[in-house]
Parts: structure tokens; sequence; C-alpha cells
């Protein structure tokens, strides 16, 4: 059954699914629809998967074996009939290994033509790191696995200063790949600021693009300087007050449920 990895954009869908096809399979073939717009119109004019297997084989000069070979389709929320055709190569070509990337919102919104494939595809949705991927990327991952040793003892933990600095700057650098790539490379908050703002724009530019022309102006006008400096200081204090609690308390852990986020209390 073909996959749709769903996520915020900038989560490293792209990338994950790329590393899987190197590692477990021949060989792969990526397709990017934002990119690639003659082939969105191909879909346009038939979603059949004989025909597009045979027009990737020849747009790409490489032969696509079942089971052998990875399909993966990127940003597919910008051509609805390669969604759509995910049904069909359930249907008619299973012996397929396709995949799917897309953004969350564009997926959820741009259906005007074609319909989605429920129960035909099976779907998974990639979040941002949470702290404990945010450690191991910071090569912490000996401060991680005390985390958990203690948490499951219920003993002091020693090096509770040590991890409430490192939570700190999670809180701050937040968990999307390229901010902590660059985090950990080079310990710099300004360049961190620097990526957040650019996916910020993305963000707000991708909610504006599936917005009514008039709605899609008041998203671009609400996401003023003043807004996002008035954020920002709520988030400060609450942040200052909240740490200065913690302080006063004996260290514990918790796992959220959901996204497997682990908090330091």
């Amino acid at each position: 059954m073909p996959l749709i990895v769903n996520g915020a954009r900038q989560v490293g869908k792209s990338y994950i699914l790329q590393e899987f096809g190197r590692e477990e399979f021949d060989s792969y073939i990526i397709v990017n629809f934002e990119i690639d717009k003659v082939l969105a119109t191909k879909f346009d004019e038939g979603i059949n998967p004989a025909e597009i297997i045979q027009y990737l084989e020849a747009l790409h000069s490489k032969r696509i074996v079942p089971g052998k070979t990875l399909i993966i389709f990127d940003e597919v929320q910008a051509c609805e009939g390669a969604l759509t055709s995910l049904k069909y190569f359930y249907e008619q070509s299973p012996e397929y290994h396709i995949v799917a990337a897309g953004s969350l919102l564009g997926v959820a919104i741009n259906r005007s033509k074609y319909s989605f494939p429920v129960g035909k595809v099976n779907e998974l949705t990639l979040f941002p790191m949470d702290f404990e991927e945010f450690l191991w990327a910071l090569g912490k991952e000996n401060i991680s696995a005390l985390i958990r040793e203690h948490y499951n003892s219920n003993k002091p933990f020693y090096a509770h200063s040590i991890a409430i600095d490192l939570y700190n700057k999670y809180l701050i650098v937040g968990g999307m790949p390229a901010a902590v790539k660059e985090f950990a490379a080079n310990g710099s908050f300004v360049a961190v600021a620097d990526i957040q703002n650019r996916i910020l724009n993305e963000y707000i530019a991708d909610m504006a693009k599936y917005a009514q022309p008039g709605v899609s102006v008041k998203i671009r006008a609400r996401v003023t300087s003043r807004f996002l400096f008035s954020l920002l200081r709520r988030i400060i204090s609450f942040s200052t007050v909240w740490f200065r609690r913690v302080a006063a308390l004996p260290f514990s852990a918790s796992l959220l449920s959901g996204s497997g986020m682990l908090v330091l209390l």
C-alpha cells in the first residue's frame, strides 16, 4: 500500500524518504511537483499507473524495478492527480513501492478536481525533533540516557542543572532540523533566528497560498513585527517564571504521549 508522509514544511520529510531509498532499496526516483510543473501537467492528462511508470522511466533514464526501486513523490500537494494516482497504484499496480511527501496544509486543503485516496494509502506524520532527539544531534546521548535511567529509578540526578540548561537551549532553538543542525555546528542563536525567520516566512506564504484572496491579505497583515515581538515577550516572560519554579523542584521527567517528547519538569 502506498505511503503518505505528512508534516509541516522543513521537518525533514524529503530527506528521510531519500535516506530510506538509499538504505533499503537498490535505487530510488524522486520527483518534485513544485519544481517540475511539466510533470504535474502529465498527471492532469491521466493517472494510469502503467503510463506513469513509463513516463518516469523515460524522464529519469532509469528502469523502475518492482520491489527494488522506490518511487518518491515530493511536494505531492502541488499535484492533485499525483495524490489520487496512489489509489490506482494500490488497486492496479501494488508491486511498485511508492511513497509521497506533502505539506500537511496543502494535502488537506488543495482538493478541487480529484478526491483523496481514502482507504488506499497508509499515512504517517513527521514532527519536529523532540528534546531527546535534540540531545542526540548535539552529541549528548549520555545525558539523554542518564535522564531515562534516573526517571526509571526515581533517583536524584546529579546533572540536573546541565539538563535544565540544555532544555533551555532547546526551547530557544526548537526542533526544526535546519535550526538544530546550525546550532549543533556553530552554537549561534543569531544564525538559528535567521533560519527560524525563513521557515516562518515560508509558513506564512504557504497559508496565504491556499487561502482566499481576501483572507490571504489578512494573514500577511496579522504577522507583523509588533505581533511577533509581543508574542516573543510573552514566551520569554512565561519561560522565566517557569524556570524559576523548576529550579525549586526535585528533578523528574515525563514522556508526553503522541510525539514522544521528553520534557524536564
